[in-house]
């Protein structure tokens, strides 16, 4: 399939000038990848077959040049790839390949024009993709011969090619020291910018993430099994080699563990039984502040998942509610049996598949009525991940993705996009009447993905819809450290991408329940009994059950007795007159004015206490006079004595005393007790206009007193006659 031209027979001329610069790349080149530099063992080669998926992966992900800059064209032609080579294994070890190939590809054609290969040899351009990841992989192999198994199937392009690349081995090798002189770099990896090799540094370094399918078996049952198998419980696992684990500090039902482990850990019966499920730690802390909105009959859409692992969590963490959680957008019915599959694997029981994708589906859908929760995951630049391979694979994510990564950022063309079809979802989500609370969550580090969506949504709500707004609500997780609390003083939760864990962005939009629907007949009994309002509702009562009632404690259980008609009659009652109350409370501060200084305490509740603005009153203390029997007039009283030192302390609020006490008749007799009379004491405390200092027994406090005296009313210090 190559066609040589006598220019293959002088890969051998000027060895002097080329075995210099070969020589050079070969003890120079320790490091030319990423891998090499966090201490990995050398690579002896791939399989065919994972060449032939890398390159097909290359070829649909490789970035595109204006026509006056192209080097090499690429086809559209896909090789042949073998069906036993779509393993995850395989897949995984192909995407690396792609993806790093991709990294370097201007570095790689480069060396194939230098070398002249491709202007000595006619290539199809089906077999360009190819000859850029094999490339790749004989530069990282520092130009070594690959070591092939017995039992291995062979590719005849692949074969091809490897001798291609082989033939012009010492050209390559010089070709690569000229490009890394030119640009004064050690290896090509200091030539690739500096995110792309933060990024790569980072993902040497992160550790593993696995959450417990609390459906089979619980968190101290996987910790004593762990500890079992010689695993040690630390505190952090940074930079211990060990068989070590921890717990997050987010999410109670996430571990964490060496990147080293993850083979060994991969063989142990927890992950093999689904009960222990690697998962990136952002998808854990969107389930988990879903999981802190709901209450036990709340239904949950989801949308976008991208790795059903995150449907069956949020399952696991819901699988003691009644909760059911809908799944939109999958629109394979040849899939559905497969998921119910999966999900029955996992233990997951309440989970329904919706087949509409999320903007198709109607908000009045008689199927989504109960949902109270919408977790949204859109599409995002993942630009906070640091290994976008792993990503990929286990969200399903679009390998177009890897370009991004490889140049260490998002076009704006790509990133507006993105931001409007996020902003799309999240406006489709906030129309959903029924619902209470939208958990919005990226793995992006932009603004315009984030921050900018949720303002944008939450500015222009649709105001028409008869049913409360949405609002801004601080991180329903806890803050693990000060630079979290830093991150989310404006109500948004943010982690930054560093070497124990991926970026995240989340935020909370919630709005108040509708009362209509959260107040129930035993709530609406419960909050009248708590108040002391019940026995105003309760009328026509004959004096035999008023005498009955004096000796129970509460009247909400003869209220389940009487008919169910009457009780809501009464509940109605009860609602109207809390919803008068604030048109009644001119007419019951005039009437608590003209009460005896006993009863107008006794009614006051500790809330009134904060508005010293205007005396504290009971709206209901009108209502609730007129409808007292006559018969219990002490009844209220005692039911209310806790009340009696707040109370007093209300109604001198409006008085504002500030001067010092004086001594009180009974410390000093024979001062001050013929001429303040203790029943005119009462007196004085009622009266709103007349200031009386308070008084106090003791001896230093009536010294300090003695200060301002000429603050004091003419009258008092008139009073303080010792001759009498």
């Amino acid at each position: 399939m190559l066609s040589s031209t006598s220019d293959l027979q002088f890969s051998n001329e000027k060895n002097t000038e080329i075995s210099q610069f070969a020589s050079l790349a070969l003890s120079g080149d320790a490091s030319s990848s990423g891998k090499n530099l966090t201490g990995l063992p050398e690579k002896t080669g791939y399989p065919d077959s994972v060449y032939v998926m890398a390159a097909n992966i290359f070829q649909g992900i490789q970035i595109e040049k204006s026509p006056e800059k192209i080097l090499i064209k690429y086809g559209n032609e896909p090789l042949r790839s073998l069906s036993s080579s779509k393993d995850e294994s395989s897949q995984r070890l192909s995407y690396e390949l792609a993806f790093s190939a991709l990294k370097y590809q201007d570095i790689l054609e480069t060396m194939l024009i230098d070398s002249y290969i491709f202007p000595s040899t006619t290539i199809p351009d089906h077999l360009s993709s190819l000859i850029i990841v094999m490339l790749y992989d004989f530069q990282d192999r520092k130009f070594q011969a690959r070591s092939l198994s017995d039992n291995e199937e062979s590719i005849a392009e692949v074969q091809e090619v490897e001798n291609l690349l082989t033939s012009f081995k010492t050209k390559l090798a010089a070709a690569l020291a000229r490009y890394r002189i030119k640009h004064d770099a050690l290896s090509i990896y200091h030539i690739l910018p500096e995110t792309v090799r933060k990024q790569e540094l980072r993902a040497s370094t992160l550790p593993l993430y696995a959450w417990i399918n609390t459906c089979k078996i619980s968190p101290e049952e996987v910790c004593h099994s762990l500890k079992g198998k010689g695993y040690n419980k630390v505190k952090s696992i940074l930079h211990i080699d060990d068989k070590v684990f921890a717990v997050d500090q987010h999410c109670y039902d996430v571990l964490i563990f060496p990147s080293h482990l993850k083979s060994d850990l991969l063989n142990t019966d927890l992950f093999k039984d689904y009960k222990l499920i690697f998962q990136d730690k952002s998808r854990s802390l969107a389930v988990h502040s879903v999981k802190a909105l709901l209450n036990m009959e709340d239904d949950i859409l989801m949308v976008n998942t991208g790795s059903w692992y995150t449907v069956a969590h949020m399952s696991a963490l819901t699988n003691n509610n009644s909760s059911k959680i809908f799944v939109c957008g999958v629109q394979s019915q040849a899939k559905h049996p497969d998921l119910k599959n999966l999900f029955t694997k996992f233990g997951c029981k309440n989970i329904e598949i919706l087949h509409q994708t999320f903007l198709n589906i109607e908000s009045k859908d008689n199927r989504l009525q109960n949902v109270k929760v919408i977790l949204l995951l859109p599409r995002c630049s993942g630009l906070g991940i640091s290994n976008p391979v792993e990503f990929i694979l286990n969200e399903h994510e679009d390998t177009g993705l890897l370009k991004d990564f490889s140049q260490g950022g998002t076009s704006e063309d790509k990133l507006h996009v993105l931001a409007q079809q996020q902003y799309e979802q999240l406006t489709h989500a906030m129309k959903f009447t029924k619902a209470q609370a939208v958990v919005y969550c990226t793995c992006s580090v932009y603004p315009e993905e984030n921050e900018a969506v949720v303002k944008k949504a939450l500015e222009f709500q649709d105001r028409g819809i008869k049913v409360q707004l949405y609002r801004l609500s601080p991180p329903v997780l806890p803050l693990c450290s000060l630079q979290e609390m830093h991150l989310s003083t404006d109500k948004f939760f943010r982690i930054e991408p560093s070497e124990i864990t991926n970026g995240c962005f989340l935020s909370v939009l919630t709005r108040e329940r509708d009362p209509s629907e959260t107040v129930s007949v035993k709530d609406v009994l419960a909050r009248a009994a708590a108040k002391g309002l019940l026995d105003g509702i309760e009328l026509g009562k004959s004096s035999k059950q008023e005498k009955k009632k004096k000796k129970s404690k509460t009247s909400l259980p003869k209220a389940s007795t009487t008919d169910g008609n009457s009780i809501q009659m009464k509940i109605a009652e009860f609602l109207n007159r809390e919803t008068n109350a604030n048109a009644n409370r001119s007419e019951t501060s005039t009437t608590k004015a003209s009460l005896p200084q006993k009863n107008t305490t006794q009614v006051v509740p500790p809330s009134q206490v904060r508005k010293p603005s205007k005396p504290a009153t009971n709206p209901l203390v009108p209502a609730f006079m007129k409808n007292t029997a006559p018969s219990r007039p002490y009844e209220r009283p005692t039911h209310f004595v806790r009340h009696r030192p707040e109370d007093r302390m209300v109604a001198l609020k409006p008085v504002e005393i500030v001067l010092p006490p004086v001594m009180l008749p009974f410390s000093s007799p024979q001062l001050i007790r013929p001429q303040i009379p203790t029943q005119h004491f009462y007196c004085h405390w009622v009266g709103p206009k007349t200031v009386v200092p308070s008084y106090f027994s003791t001896p230093s406090i009536s010294r300090k007193g003695e200060k301002p005296k000429e603050n004091l009313p003419s009258s008092l210090l008139r009073c303080r006659r010792p001759w009498l």
